[in-house]
């Protein structure tokens, strides 16, 4: 009888000691208990969108350089130079698929680049002195991604906290257009003789890069400051135009259809991004 009344007493204790604690949480800790709960488990994916600035190293053995090196010797005062560099502006949209894997959308735009000379020079195909030669091009394109994060990749609720590291590869389809100075004599294929002017040359191609990636939180409103090096495979093999009865004109570097000028653009790039993510 003692020990069940004993019993009875400890019950009754820690009941009391229960309530009290109940009581001195307040409505706000509550209501920031359930507010937590839900964001927890209503927050399941994170994305991001960025924009980048990139430096294009391109290879130099391309057929381009053999064009300039064949056209240098038909001015006079002047040279084609090689190609270089080029810049480019893009854009990126991407989200995390699983903990360390993500896709991604861009696209990107490289700034004129190429060459324009200033002044009037001889050139001997067309028997005269031309003014302000120059040969520049464009190129524009889309591509899809994989990404995979090797160390800290960013969660749907803390975000991207700490340094993080990421490789990669994309995939995509791009455009180029090439203007050159008018004089230029192209090469009618149907005709073996050049066209009277110079349309420019277009072409498209797919691409193919490797990435390696660092990302550096900045702990300001979900953005991050990236560095990106990566490897582009780009090479147009169908550049040209045609002319009003659908015949194609080429340029080449040795006034024959062996010596069609595909542009080979591939090379190493170095990008700058500033990325935002976003969760919901």
């Amino acid at each position: 009888m003692r020990f069940k009344f004993g019993v009875m007493i400890v019950l009754a204790v820690l009941l009391g000691m229960a309530s009290k604690g109940f009581a001195q949480e307040t409505e706000q800790d509550v209501l920031n208990r359930v507010l937590k709960d839900y964001d927890v488990k209503s927050i399941k994916h994170i994305g991001w969108f960025s924009i980048n600035f990139g430096m294009n190293r391109i290879n130099r053995h391309n057929d381009y350089n053999d064009f300039a090196n064949y056209q240098s010797t038909q001015f006079t005062g002047t040279s084609v130079t090689w190609l270089n560099t080029a810049k480019s502006l893009g854009a990126e949209l991407g989200t995390i698929m699983a903990k360390r894997f993500a896709l991604s959308l861009g696209g990107e735009y490289w700034l004129k680049f190429g060459q324009k000379m200033s002044g009037s020079f001889m050139y001997t195909p067309a028997g005269q002195s031309i003014t302000d030669p120059s040969s520049e091009m464009t190129v524009y394109g889309i591509y899809t991604g994989v990404q995979y994060y090797v160390m800290n990749p960013p969660t749907p609720t803390d975000r991207l906290t700490l340094p993080a590291v990421r490789i990669g590869g994309t995939a995509g389809y791009y455009r180029v257009k090439w203007t050159l100075w008018p004089e230029y004599q192209n090469l009618n294929l149907s005709t073996s003789q050049p066209e009277i002017s110079n349309i420019a040359f277009e072409g498209s191609a797919p691409g193919f890069s490797f990435v390696v990636a660092g990302e550096y939180p900045l702990k300001f409103h979900g953005l991050s400051l990236n560095a990106e090096l990566n490897y582009l495979y780009l090479n147009f093999k169908n550049v040209a135009w045609y002319n009003g009865r659908e015949q194609e004109v080429v340029a080449t570097y040795g006034g024959t259809p062996d010596s069609r000028v595909n542009l080979g653009l591939s090379g190493v790039r170095g990008k700058i991004e500033l990325k935002k993510f976003f969760s919901w």
